[in-house]
């Protein structure tokens, strides 16, 4: 079986992050797919989460549970502290 590999388009991207935001440690990856509010195709919500986890925008917990835990204001103070 040859299945074409699907690549999310940012607006794809986005949507789907501002869900797990919204619904930070609440649900699995099953519900939280359930919630978008566009659908999206499995397998390309699946490269999406696996990008957000690789840059550090979420985690899934033991129990299978996504928590969005990107934190800009941190990032921003981290990236502006000054050197001693």
């Amino acid at each position: 079986m040859n299945q074409e590999l699907r690549s999310p388009t940012l607006e794809t991207v986005k949507m789907v992050e501002k869900t797990i935001k919204e619904y930070s440690g609440e649900f699995n990856k099953t519900q939280l797919w359930e919630k978008l509010p566009r659908k999206v195709m499995w397998s390309t919500y699946l490269i999406i989460l696996e990008y957000l986890e690789e840059i550090n925008k979420i985690i899934t917990s033991g129990n299978r549970v996504i928590t969005y835990i990107w934190n800009p204001e941190l990032a921003r103070k981290v990236l502006f502290r000054k050197s001693y």
